[in-house]
């Protein structure tokens, strides 16, 4: 019989502060009920029964729990998306990536001009869609890139495809990426395309890709590769790990169109080993940095409804992991960025027992340890397995 995991990244939802939020300005951060606080007839009916309830205070009713739950704290002292994937593949990191909450120093920034042969606008922290309005009509008298960063580890590249290339904006950020090594290794450089006139630039999503660094030494989809399983990526798992360890890489257009491609990926890998690993990333992007907390609950109950599609396409042995790799509170007011919070861990498939609580795990790690146990392959760099307790 096959065994696959499907593993579902729900990116940036949070179930609460972990103790060390107040380092990182998040104390009081609660993504997930926080959410269920501001929205009336809030309902997860779906994740409840797999026992998001037991973890999160959203109001859930359900008495039989199908599965396994728990949450997981972050080892790495940081609360980025690279960070918080690298973890649960067993790479957690005893370091953060540089930020700039100033912008850019002025060597990288001048380096960056001589190397692409342009000048740059912007270099300071902002939400994307705020950059373009203010900058997106300056940028298309100039033809001058728009350099930006967030609270995140990122340098940020924009410009409109109809001024620069979709090639020609690649091509700059692998430059970037070329210069941001050693103390400035930021974590991911991204190509941000844009288009629409002035009032009514809309970002070219699909046109977006991340320069990432590479994990710093073998991860669980690397080891998995290795034996000749599957390794898929789905959504921006691919840019996350720099395009390593995979098999294959399907690009989403958005959460929807992810769920379906989720769906389709588990009956095409019908009666085959390994792994389906999913970033779902508009509760993220879309919702949680841009303080949208009604469009974060649509999309949450949206993911919700469709969770029985998924398992009905799992066989027998699959095994379904839902969690997250940070938080991003959509109603904190102190910051527009995420969130330092456990993030959940529920775990079904018919082969997994039921009402099993597996506490709070010290580590993301071990939901990829757990992972490697599942497919049979060596043990991770770092990680406690619960499958004994699942299984």
């Amino acid at each position: 019989m096959a065994k696959k995991v499907i593993l579902i990244v729900l990116d940036s939802v949070g179930v609460g502060e972990l103790p060390d939020a107040g380092d990182f300005g998040d104390e009081g951060a609660d993504t997930l009920s926080h959410i269920s606080e501001r929205i009336e007839n809030f309902r997860l009916p779906n994740l409840c029964s797999m026992g998001l309830g037991k973890i999160s205070d959203i109001g859930c009713k359900e008495d039989k729990i199908s599965g396994a739950f728990g949450k997981m704290a972050e080892a790495s002292p940081s609360k980025d998306t690279t960070t918080g994937h690298w973890e649960i593949c067993g790479r957690p990191l005893e370091f953060s990536f540089p930020t700039y909450p100033d912008g850019f120093p002025e060597r990288i920034i001048k380096k960056f001009e001589e190397k692409i042969g342009r000048k740059t606008i912007g270099n300071y922290p902002m939400s994307g869609t705020e950059i373009l309005k203010q900058l997106g009509q300056k940028h298309l008298e100039t033809g001058n890139p728009i350099v930006y960063t967030s609270a995140d580890s990122v340098f940020q590249v924009a410009a409109h495809q109809d001024i620069i290339s979709l090639d020609e904006l690649y091509k700059m950020c692998l430059k970037a990426r070329e210069i941001l090594r050693g103390k400035d290794n930021v974590s991911r450089v991204i190509a941000r395309p844009f288009k629409g006139s002035s009032g009514k630039f809309k970002r070219n999503e699909p046109g977006r890709k991340d320069f990432s660094l590479e994990p710093p030494g073998e991860t669980l989809l690397d080891k998995l590769k290795e034996t000749g399983m599957a390794v898929v990526g789905i959504g921006k798992i691919g840019d996350i790990f720099a395009h390593r360890g995979l098999t294959e890489e399907i690009k989403t257009d958005n959460n929807f169109d992810g769920i379906d491609k989720i769906i389709k990926a588990i009956k095409e890998y019908n009666q085959k080993t390994g792994l389906i690993f999913v970033n779902l990333v508009e509760f993220d992007s879309v919702f949680g940095h841009r303080r949208n907390v009604e469009g974060y609950a649509s999309a949450l109950v949206e993911f919700d409804s469709r969770l029985n599609e998924i398992k009905e396409a799992m066989e027998t042995e699959d095994i379904l992991i839902i969690t997250a790799d940070h938080g991003c509170d959509p109603t904190f007011e102190r910051h527009t960025d995420h969130t330092r919070e456990y993030v959940s861990l529920l775990v079904g498939g018919n082969q997994v027992k039921e009402e099993v609580d597996l506490g709070i795990r010290k580590t993301f790690a071990d939901c990829g340890q757990t992972i490697a146990d599942i497919l049979g392959i060596e043990k991770l760099r770092a990680g406690v397995s619960f499958i004994k307790e699942i299984l």
